[in-house]
């Protein structure tokens, strides 16, 4: 999921948890076999419904799950809910053999006494708690009696931004266990009208996705249903166990005949600016890089890795430099230069030398990006009609020249001036996160932690693709002057292309006949102004379709803006604002039963108000400092075939080599389960090399077929075809094109890599290598790589297949080999005992024509003794 920086859910259900003394391991306990269907220890969870309604970009969010207790004894029952970060929690209510006790918001302080007592007598229900990269956890426990019913029911709300030119909704669902009663229940209403509307779940074929899912949309309705059968939960046929397990989408866009569009509904107004078909602002970027000592190693590539790809998009027009700060501050150039072709290869190289050295001085390196962006403004040496942009990047504390957060904030607030936007960029956790998201609030930016994995480089590409097509500068929203109360934020520095400006503001009188909305906002080429008026009677009739809409939706989102902007302005106040900054959150937070960094969810027993458990407080960013994501093993072959495997239990990787004639195809990959096989082509170099004595062979066409849903993509040097039910495309690798379908991504990345993925976790990446077109020996050739591949089934088999599941083997006796450089030793795996050679190769999945160096142990003789049987068992008649 990308990353993605869009509303996610996950839901979790980890049920039949004994009450004591049991361990609390829920996949020990879903794994029984001997259990009837959809009961865990004695708890059945017979039904789970999500039912979402979202109405001019407002989602309402509805978890419920019921289980019953099968067991002669009490159990306890856990529901865990994964939700967005920027969701409120509004409602939580339990009820327990028909007797419901409700959830109510309290403020924080009051909640944490109750919270305090319920922990001293062991009483606590669960807490919310930060859980990734945009999700905190919902966790509540109750002891249900032996024959008793409980129902959980979690209701949240949350403001879908426009992200890349459309709303995203990602449910991450996993229940773990087979669910009588599962649903996902969507009712979209976007009075402008749904312009697409589509969804996705990874992990389920499209054959049995077709029969669960449904999906519509017309004028202004959308709906999306999702309602697999028992038998369409089982992973095999005959398991009781769940294949629901990873990402279900909701993406959708809307109508965009104007540029704006104001909704009013009871006396509240929420405004939609989103232009198109604007020409790019040039941009000015100061990139100030952290390259300390602790940037060492794989941060400070996968920056470089980052900063090349940008490189890559940014446009003539852009000027940049590179201020690099360490203990000291040094720059790639005097001031800013143009983005020519001639200065980007310079820039290039320049990233490509960058070292990490020392300490980190944030201070100074950030004054001189500044004072770069000042001067070359001041000095006309950028377009007039440009903006400016400071990147900062780091991965720690300042701790040499000016250290103390508050001053190094009072330095930048002055030198910025408050005329263009700081984006701060943490890298890992290792850092004061607060800090970096307060000076960038304070200078009209924003804050983004970079999680250590190893998607990290595409993360810090992703955050550039987001300000990279600023449309509109100083954009201000103007509205009928004394007709408005409690307006939200309706100044922005910038417009980016893809995004969207929601301003939300109170009436002062519900008889409104005639609204209008003018939008001032300078252009690439000239100044503009957008006005958008409001004809009320249109307004009632477009409303009149009322099922799809929940309560007051307009004056809830208006609430939730201002509660959102209330908060982040207190980030950087004291004293008496912070306080009446505070009291005005407070005081929506409570109103309209959100629960917010301010107010607690507590959950009191009607018969008894003394048993009362805080079970809902939302945490903040640094909670998140402890997740890890996980990490994937790699299989690739690359170069004269050479075959790499790494085994991440050994942190170590084994490699052989395929000596076969060109012409040869060889299976990779075969899954009887899935359906994904995988074949290559050996192709030679032209002629033999002077100093070798035989002719170097590499794969130069891929056949990567999945017979469940009747595709087929055909990758050499020169073309991608993909056959998608017989019907063929093809693509040049001249092309940036990304291809879509239920259940499948195919994304060509031009000249570089093609990336596929099938469903939830199953992912290969193809490079493509070019060499000189006269180049009298080598000619092109591919690279195939496995980055994912933990949802192909145990079957799976090939020369890279069969090592998808964990093996053993062991090293010892290392000795020197023929090549002083390369050191032999004993290998023992699958029984054999074999004579290895250390070596390495290259991983191109980053850069096609640099590389990462991977060491692993050379298997001699055509991996004899390593793979099963011989090499020549896996050769095959054709690509498909």
């Amino acid at each position: 999921m990308a990353s993605a920086w869009w509303p996610c859910l996950i839901l979790a259900l980890l049920s039949g948890l004994a009450a004591s003394g049991f361990p609390r391991d829920p996949f020990l306990l879903l794994g029984k076999r001997s259990l009837p269907e959809g009961v865990a220890n004695g708890v059945e969870v017979y039904s789970t419904k999500i039912n979402s309604k979202v109405t001019s970009r407002f989602a309402h969010n509805v978890v419920t799950t019921r289980a019953v207790n099968r067991a002669d004894t009490a159990k306890e029952v856990s529901f865990d809910v994964e939700l967005p970060k920027t969701a409120f929690i509004t409602n939580f209510t339990l009820t327990i053999d028909g007797v419901t006790y409700p959830g109510n918001v309290k403020e924080k302080e009051v909640a944490k006494k109750q919270y305090e007592k319920a922990v001293s007598q062991g009483k606590t229900a669960g807490l919310v708690k930060a859980s990734g990269r945009k999700l905190e956890k919902f966790t509540v426990s109750v002891n249900v009696a032996a024959g008793s019913k409980v129902t959980f029911e979690l209701t949240y709300e949350e403001l879908l931004k426009r992200h890349k030119g459309k709303y995203e909704m990602y449910l991450k669902v996993q229940p773990k266990q087979l669910i009588k009663h599962f649903e996902i229940d969507v009712d979209i209403f976007e009075p402008q009208g749904i312009s697409m509307l589509d969804a996705e779940a990874s992990f389920i074929t499209n054959d049995l996705l077709g029969s669960a899912l449904t999906k519509s949309f017309s004028g202004k309705k959308g709906h999306v249903s999702f309602k697999p059968s028992l038998d369409q939960q089982r992973s095999c046929p005959t398991c009781t166990d769940s294949l629901l397990n990873g990402d279900f989408t909701i993406t959708y866009d809307v109508n965009r005949e104007s540029p704006g569009n104001v909704q009013i509904v009871n006396g509240y107004f929420v405004h939609f600016f989103a232009p198109q078909g604007l020409p790019v602002v040039p941009k000015n970027v100061a990139f100030v890089i952290d390259i300390s000592g602790s940037m060492a190693g794989r941060k400070l590539e996968q920056t470089k890795e980052a900063l090349l790809r940008i490189l890559e998009d940014m446009k003539e027009e852009d000027y940049l430099n590179f201020i690099l700060f360490s203990g000291d501050v040094s720059t790639w150039k005097e001031h800013l230069v143009q983005a020519t072709p001639e200065n980007l290869q310079e820039a290039k190289t320049f990233v490509k030398s960058m070292e990490d050295k020392g300490m980190t001085n944030i201070n100074d390196g950030l004054l001189r990006g500044i004072s770069m962006l000042n001067k070359a403004r001041e000095e006309h040496r950028v377009p007039e009609r440009s903006t400016s942009i400071v990147i900062m990047l780091t991965d720690g504390d300042a701790n040499v020249g000016e250290s103390r957060p508050e001053k190094i904030q009072e330095n930048v607030r002055n030198a910025i001036g408050g005329k263009f936007p700081l984006y701060n960029l943490g890298f890992g956790n290792n850092l004061n996160y607060n800090f970096l998201e307060n000076m960038a609030l304070e200078n009209h930016g924003f804050a983004r932690r970079i999680y250590e994995d190893s998607d990290a480089d595409l993360q810090l590409q992703g955050f550039y693709e987001e300000v990279a097509n600023p449309l509109l500068t100083g954009v201000e929203m103007e509205y009928p002057e004394n007709a408005i109360l409690g307006l939200t934020q309706n100044t922005y520095q910038h417009f980016y292309d893809g995004s969207e400006i929601v301003v939300a503001g109170r009436l002062v009188g519900e008889d409104v006949n005639s609204f209008k909305a003018d939008v001032k906002g300078h252009g690439a080429a000239n100044d503009l102004t957008f006005t958008e008026e409001v004809d009320m009677k249109e307004m009632e009739k477009a409303l009149q379709e009322r099922d799809y809409i929940f309560g007051n939706y307009i004056e809830r989102l208006w609430a939730y803006l201002t509660i959102e902007q209330l908060l982040e302005k207190r980030k950087n106040a004291h004293g008496e604002e912070k306080e009446n900054l505070t009291a005005q959150a407070l005081d929506l937070s409570l109103k309209y039963h959100f629960v917010t960094p301010l107010t607690s969810m507590v959950v009191t027993k009607p018969e008894d108000n003394e048993d009362e458990r805080a079970i809902a407080d939302k945490p903040g960013e640094d909670a998140e400092a402890s997740y890890q994501p996980p990490q994937n093993p790699y299989y690739y072959v690359d170069g004269d075939p050479h075959f790499i495997i790494q085994v991440p239990e050994k942190d170590d990787a084994l490699c052989f080599n395929i000596n076969e004639a060109p012409g040869t195809i060889l299976r990779l990959i075969q899954d009887p389960v899935t359906g994904l096989t995988v074949n290559g082509q050996i192709v030679g170099d032209k002629r033999s090399s002077p100093d070798s004595k035989t002719r170097k062979t590499y794969f130069g066409k891929l056949g990567i077929a999945n017979a469940q849903m009747d595709f087929q993509v055909e990758v050499t040097t020169e073309k991608i075809t993909l056959w998608n039910r017989a019907v063929p495309s093809t693509f040049s690798w001249l092309d940036t094109v990304t291809v879509t379908q239920d259940g499948l991504s195919m994304m060509i990345n031009r000249k570089k890599n093609m990336v596929v993925s099938f469903g939830d976790g199953v992912t290969f990446v193809v490079v493509l290598h070019q060499v000189w077109k006269k180049h009298p020996v080598h000619r092109d050739f591919l690279g195939f790589y496995v980055v994912d591949s933990h949802r192909m089934s145990a079957q799976t088999h090939g020369l890279l297949g069969q090592f998808f599941q964990p093996f053993d083997f062991k090293v010892s006796d290392i000795r020197p080999g023929s090549d002083p450089t390369k050191p032999d030793a004993t290998l023992v795996v699958k029984n054999h005992q074999l004579t290895v050679t250390r070596g390495s190769q290259k991983d191109y999945r980053k850069d096609a024509s640099i590389g990462t160096k991977v060491v692993c142990w050379f298997v001699h003789n055509n991996g004899e003794g390593l793979i099963d049987g011989v090499h020549t068992d896996y050769i095959v008649p054709n690509l498909f």
